[in-house]
């Protein structure tokens, strides 16, 4: 698999870290539903459905063992969300983390914003290793003095203390959303972000709380009438006036937010015509996107549907450029997936450092890689039998029929309660995070 810095199609991968605990028996607060590395990849944070958030961050490098990268420790750990209800529609709206998304950072803080359901945070990460004592109208226990009994002034010093890191919020961006929020996306020019749920997407100005713009609005005036729904959203990495929004029917809509202040009218249109022998009932399940990842350079855009992973170049839009089959042998499935509602399940993807190679999760803790210089496809799996330190990941095949190869592992013997539906990928070094329902696995490029 080629790394960051590119042209190598043999990077191993090594066993790294595990968080969350062991048990088998999972608290549903304690699943997590996602993941995602700040811009330089120190930091490293998880949602859960608990509305909880926790940071992990990278330790610098050892000295006395320069070929072993720093571990990621948590940093810090605050209740995002809480679950309400609204009285209005009698509905509860669960505290579950739906997205999280990092902010450049711009001085010592640290910015994010979480969102659940209806309400989007951002959150200001900050750390305190001073504080400050020798008040002159106040105790140290922060009582305040009689000023009459100040016989003396003094100069407040500031005293070191043991590393604080506090998570505040900083503005709460509620009742824009009349459906559940999907996607949160920040743009490139770090003052505004959009916020998509099933049928309206919002602008935000991140000083700005008491309201939003609608850019795009998909509500049929008759509800009957309604065929999709958006799934995914995020803008361009370096052109700001420029986003794309995914459907439940399999297609990308690309919108330049100069053209028109209600982006109503796409700009681009990125649909591939169905294959006819590939036609069932469950097609337009299958088709609907559950991802929308532009690359880094902001050339092509990457989709996840069911079974497939596509790259689309900007200026082609009638087929995607390369199409990566991640689990195909679950095509003969599909009725058993759709039965215990697999098939509905929303899998993530994301682009390494150089766009060189992307990678998605599927069932059985497995994960996918593909190469897309060498066109090379990996699967891997986190789990706790491969959990020894630096230990190489073996890559795992799946049996499809006919005669079972030793390493092999039968498509019926896949379990298909165990899912990796996020991951993330540093985004200057071989580092990777996986969620598997309630831990966090992180593995590493192997240094000799």
């Amino acid at each position: 698999m080629a790394g960051p810095g590119g042209g190598s199609s043999d990077v191993q991968w090594c066993f790294s870290q595990v968080k969350g605990a062991i048990d088998d028996d999972v608290a549903e607060a304690d699943i997590i539903s996602t993941v995602e590395f700040n811009h330089t990849g120190e930091l490293l944070a998880t949602g859960d459905k608990g509305g909880r958030v926790v940071i992990f961050q990278q330790e610098p490098e050892s000295k006395n063992q320069p070929q072993c990268r720093g571990e990621y420790n948590v940093y810090s750990t605050f209740q995002s969300h809480e679950p309400e209800f609204d009285y209005l529609k009698s509905l509860e709206i669960e505290e579950k983390i739906n997205k999280i998304r990092w902010l450049p950072q711009k001085n010592a803080a640290q910015f994010l914003l979480s969102t659940n359901d209806k309400t989007i945070k951002l959150w200001k990460i900050s750390e305190r290793d001073k504080r400050p004592e020798g008040y002159n109208l106040k105790e140290e226990d922060g009582r305040y003095r009689d000023p009459n009994t100040v016989t003396s002034l003094r100069v407040p010093v500031f005293r070191p203390m043991d590393l604080m890191v506090e998570a505040s919020p900083r503005r709460v961006f509620a009742n824009a959303h009349t459906y559940h929020i999907n996607s949160i996306s920040v743009n490139s020019d770090c003052e505004t972000y959009l916020s998509a749920d099933d049928l309206r997407i919002n602008l935000w100005h991140l000083e700005i709380t008491d309201r939003s713009f609608n850019i795009v609005d998909i509500k049929p005036a008759n509800m009957e009438e309604l065929t999709e729904v958006i799934t995914a959203a995020e803008f361009h990495p370096n052109q700001c006036n420029t986003f794309v929004y995914s459907s439940s029917k399999g297609t990308i809509r690309m919108c330049d937010m100069r053209a028109s202040a209600l982006c109503d009218k796409h700009a681009k249109l990125f649909e591939e015509p169905e294959d006819p022998n590939n036609r069932s009932f469950f097609s337009e399940i299958i088709s609907s996107i559950s991802d929308v990842k532009f690359s880094h350079s902001g050339r092509y855009m990457m989709t996840r549907d069911y079974l497939s992973v596509k790259i689309w170049d900007l200026n082609m839009e009638t087929r995607p450029v390369e199409t990566y089959q991640v689990h195909e042998y679950l095509r003969s499935k599909l009725c058993s997936l759709y039965e215990n509602d697999c098939i509905f399940d929303k899998f993530e993807c994301c682009w390494n450092g150089n766009d060189s190679v992307v990678m998605t999760g599927s069932y059985n803790n497995f994960f996918r890689m593909f190469d897309r210089g060498y066109r090379q496809d990996m699967t891997l799996e986190a789990s706790r039998e491969n959990s020894k330190p630096r230990s190489v990941l073996k890559p795992r095949k799946v049996s499809t029929g006919g005669k079972r190869k030793k390493d092999e592992i039968s498509v019926d013997s896949l379990d298909f309660n165990k899912k990796i539906l996020h991951t993330a990928w540093h985004p200057l070094d071989n580092i990777i995070a996986v969620a598997t329902t309630n831990n966090l696995y992180i593995f590493q490029e192997k240094l000799n």
